[in-house]
This record gives C-alpha cells, structure tokens and sequence, in this order.
C-alpha cells in the first residue's frame, strides 16, 4: 500500500481562464472568491508550495461596491521615501481614479507575500468596462454571486 502524498508539479497542472464580472459584488467578497481562485484552492490537486491557480479576469471593476462608510473612510497610503511624501487616497476617490488598482491591491493582499503569491498575483488581469483582451482564452463565466 503506497502512503506517499500526492503534490502537485508545475508542469502538471491544467490552467483555464475565468470571467469575473464585479458589477454591486462587495470588494472584499470578491477579493476573497478571486484570491482562492489564483491560488488553486478550488482544485483537486491544490499544492500549497505550487502554483495550481487558473486565470482570472475581471471586468466592470468601476462597479464594485463599497459596503458601509468604506468609500470615505478607508484610506489607502503610499509613501515616496522623502520626507513629508505620505500619500493618502480613500477607497472612494481611488475606485473613481483608478478602479484597477483597487481591485488589484484587494486581491493581491490576499495572497502568499512571497515569490509564489507574486507570481499568482500575476494572473489576475483587471478591466474597466465590459470589454478585455483575451477573447482569444475562451474563458469561462464564472458566476460567484453562489459562491459569495
């Protein structure tokens, strides 16, 4: 009787390509859903230490919804390394500017802070609108308003 544990080689593992489409889906649920979806936590076969993760697409990132006092209240910071360079935005404004990057530090602050999450982190591709760029995938529409 073989007791060994199956783990999962880079090489082995089936990507597919998912549609997420993120119209009045609360930021963080979807954040969540989207996260375990690049990791591969939805397979099988998932192996912590390798990359199993599907793609990940997700449009109409302007229309997330923010829950609460969250689009006034919640502050996203950045600073440039010189003195008095803090930088702050709150999710509001940053939705409004740039939708992508809230989607993207969303998700990717969910993941392995390692060589490994990067790489998974890499996968997600956000888009404002309807339209992407990678009709050419065949992706597959996934429906997470079951799964949220």
């Amino acid at each position: 009787m073989n007791k060994t544990t199956y783990f999962a080689k880079p090489g082995e593992v089936e990507r597919k390509w998912h549609v997420v489409d993120a119209t009045d889906i609360p930021l963080g649920r979807l954040s969540a859903v989207v996260a375990s979806i690049l990791r591969g936590k939805n397979k099988p076969q998932f192996t912590q230490h390798t990359d199993t993760g599907d793609f990940v697409i997700v449009i109409n990132a302007e229309k997330v919804k923010l829950t609460g006092k969250k689009a006034t209240d919640k502050i996203y910071y950045k600073h440039s390394m010189y003195p008095g360079g803090l930088k702050s935005i709150t999710a509001g404004e940053l939705r409004a500017k740039n939708a992508v990057r809230l989607i993207e530090t969303s998700v990717k602050g969910m993941l392995p802070h390692n060589t490994l999450g990067r790489a998974q982190g890499m996968k997600l591709k956000v888009f404002v609108g309807a339209e992407h760029t990678h009709q050419a995938q065949n992706p597959e529409v996934l429906d997470i308003t079951g799964l949220i």
